[in-house]
């Protein structure tokens, strides 16, 4: 998430109260996950397992929970909680805006889209020309949608990321205010929710196909011309390249990679990043072949074991 203007770091820090390390006019220009940060912006950290990683990243400006040495070139931003505190910039910077009407005055509806009764549509999202929304779709604040979309009923875009931190009594949740962007000629099923992202964009590139009943957590990125079958659950943080295709109810753990034009058979679970170009069956999912083999082996063990006790 950018900023509409640039802060100051003494700014930033007289928001959340927090004490800080570097220049009082030092730039601060937005706040993003580690793995969407770019320069200027403000990744948060609290746990000693990665503070290497938030300390070396592309974020210039880190909210941390322990005082260290502060990198040339950036900043440091000192609190007690940064879950909370990055929490609290998204609340300045992001405020939820209650809705008073189905279709939000700054919704920019384009030509030849077509919007079935029951739909509502957030403030300021953007859908293109020759669209067809059906009834009871609702979509959030913000998002974005290409021409020549198909939606189907009950399907939801830009619901929370599931994201939540323990606590001695009950959880946090991490708020979003990332977005949901649909390029052109992807059709989505009927009910599927598809998470917004906490900071930056979920996206589902052109010409992908959904079916119904998937989840899509947040900024989970699909590639161009995938399919994607029913009862599909997908978390966040997934990257699908180009012509990937998943069956029916396979399952795909956080943060991991499907290459380009992989097969994953119905009912596979997906524990690891996958290479493009083959197919894929089981859970954990390997490819195909080699899985089939196993299965075959295990099914002819028993005949083995009672011929091999005969013979001994």
């Amino acid at each position: 998430m950018k900023f509409p203007r640039t802060h100051t770091l003494k700014e930033i820090s007289e928001i959340i109260e927090a004490k800080y390390v570097g220049d009082d006019d030092f730039p601060v220009l937005g706040m993003n996950e580690i793995h969407v940060v770019e320069e200027g912006d403000i990744v948060f950290v609290d746990h000693p397992k990665y503070y290497d990683q938030a300390l070396n990243c592309r974020a210039t400006v880190v909210l941390i929970n322990k005082e260290v040495e502060c990198p040339e070139g950036k900043a440091l931003l000192i609190s007690d909680n940064p879950f909370t505190d990055f929490n609290k910039l998204t609340r300045h910077f992001s405020p939820f805006q209650q809705a008073d009407r189905a279709i939000s005055e700054s919704a920019v509806i384009g030509k030849g889209t077509i919007i079935q009764p029951n739909v509502f549509i957030g403030n300021n999202v953007q859908i293109g020309e020759n669209c067809l929304i059906h009834a009871n779709v609702s979509i959030y604040d913000n998002c974005i949608i290409g021409n020549n979309v198909t939606i189907h009923s009950g399907t939801v875009l830009g619901s929370d990321a599931f994201y939540y931190k323990k606590r001695e009594v009950g959880f946090e949740r991490l708020l979003s205010s990332g977005r949901v962007v649909i390029e052109d000629h992807v059709d989505i099923g009927a009910s599927c929710s598809i998470d917004r992202g906490v900071t930056g964009d979920t996206t589902i590139k052109e010409w992908t196909k959904l079916d119904n009943q998937i989840q899509i957590g947040h900024d989970t990125v699909i590639g161009r011309r995938c399919q994607i079958a029913s009862h599909t659950g997908i978390a966040g943080c997934v990257v699908l390249e180009d012509e990937v295709v998943l069956w029916g109810q396979v399952g795909v753990i956080s943060a991991i990679t499907i290459g380009k034009g992989a097969v994953v058979y119905a009912q596979s679970g997906v524990a690891k990043s996958l290479e493009g170009g083959k197919t894929y069956f089981g859970s954990p999912a390997e490819e195909a072949r080699s899985k089939m083999r196993e299965i075959t082996a295990l099914k002819n063990l028993p005949t083995w074991l009672k011929n091999n006790s005969r013979n001994s």
